[in-house]
């Protein structure tokens, strides 16, 4: 057995426990309870547009006193859910019952691949994807009400045709400028880390006095200040941009401002998101974040992303997001063999200086015999 597909094994039985928990529990599972039992009538069947407040969980302190949310919190589980909803779901924050059977099915396929291929001596994308759950929401959006994202502006749209990475067809490639943030394996960009991805989607948080550090298993780490430390300048950018927070109750509530600009917001390997990784984000944009425990085990995440420059409305996503400490890192080294870089811009240019040729020759032999000077 593959140690990533020992890690799908592993992972797999967790989110199903985890879930198992959500129901239990009845924070994105009241609506789906409701839905696996026959109503009597229509009055008692469950209201699948509105998501259950949050309980008021009293959690466990640090040392020093600040709400407790160390620990694993992988979103492999959530992986299948979309970033949108159909237009046909409207404002149905739940599935209904024939479409999480439908979607839950799929992903019994997706959990089994791995072993699957694996006893098969083969190695193909059971072993590469990692997404072990979806859940019975309809979406990870909450808003706009109709889970959809809001429309680009006129300078979001054109910027957007503009941009420059390796998942554009037939782009051609003569430096690094003609690729995106996570093709160079530097980032995938903000918010973009903090969703739902194809593999390598751990989440763990530590914490100490004055400050919160949320690792990822993909390409950071963040450091979230809380001691009250101003913001550095704005021409100070980074990639995960500069995060403050501070304590609501039992909720971390965090700004982020000071992003880079030559990132997309959104990677396009977040099921339902924008493709391409060719929007770039805006000079002003800002991500708000609150983290919550609805229990010891259930991490409650809200982030609204607002980007005037780009974006006709702020978007908001929420994850209930299982705990799971025995969830292993495995090392993203992407740099360091990152040579498709050089490979894409070496067979851009020797494709275009065939074509070149080509063309060239195909105009000589066009010309009639006689065309020839004379002497």
């Amino acid at each position: 057995m593959t140690a990533r597909s020992f890690k799908h094994r592993a992972t797999r039985v967790l989110a199903l426990a985890a879930a198992t928990s959500l129901a239990a529990m009845g924070l994105a599972g009241a609506p789906a309870l409701a839905q696996e039992q026959a109503p009597a009538s229509a009055a008692e069947q469950p209201d699948l547009t509105h998501l259950p407040p949050l309980p008021n969980y009293q959690p466990k302190k640090t040392a020093w006193g600040d709400p407790d949310l160390r620990g694993g919190w992988p979103i492999d589980s959530l992986g299948g859910l979309p970033m949108q909803r159909t237009v046909e779901q409207g404002n149905r924050v739940f599935l209904t019952q024939e479409e999480y059977e439908k979607r839950e099915a799929a992903m019994e396929r997706s959990r089994n691949a791995a072993e699957k291929e694996t006893k098969s001596n083969k190695l193909g994308m059971g072993n590469w994807v990692e997404m072990t759950g979806a859940g019975r929401r309809t979406s990870l959006l909450i808003a706009p009400a109709n889970g959809r994202l809001p429309e680009l502006t006129a300078e979001g749209k054109a910027a957007n045709a503009a941009g420059r990475s390796s998942w554009v067809r037939d782009q051609t490639f003569d430096w690094v400028t003609d690729f995106d943030s996570w093709d160079r394996c530097i980032s995938r960009g903000f918010p973009a880390s903090m969703m739902p991805f194809r593999y390598n989607n751990g989440i763990r948080i530590f914490q100490a006095p004055g400050m919160v550090v949320i690792a990822l298993e993909m390409l950071g780490t963040r450091v979230i200040y809380t001691d009250g430390r101003p913001v550095p300048a704005k021409n100070v950018t980074a990639w995960m941009g500069e995060s403050r927070g501070h304590w609501e109750g039992n909720t971390l509530v965090v700004e982020t401002t000071n992003l880079k600009t030559d990132m997309a917001p959104i990677n396009m390997a977040t099921i339902g998101g924008l493709p391409n990784n060719t929007l770039p984000t805006g000079k002003d944009a800002k991500v708000n974040e609150r983290f919550t425990l609805a229990d010891a085990n259930t991490l409650v995440y809200e982030m609204t992303y607002t980007d005037p420059q780009y974006w006709t409305a702020p978007w908001t996503i929420r994850m209930d997001i299982p705990r799971n400490d025995a969830y292993e890192f495995y090392e993203y080294a992407c740099h360091e063999g990152n040579v498709q870089i050089r490979n894409y811009i070496n067979s851009s240019r020797a494709l275009r200086a065939q074509e070149a040729e080509a063309k060239k020759a195909a105009a000589v032999a066009s010309k009639p015999a006689g065309t020839a000077k004379k002497k």
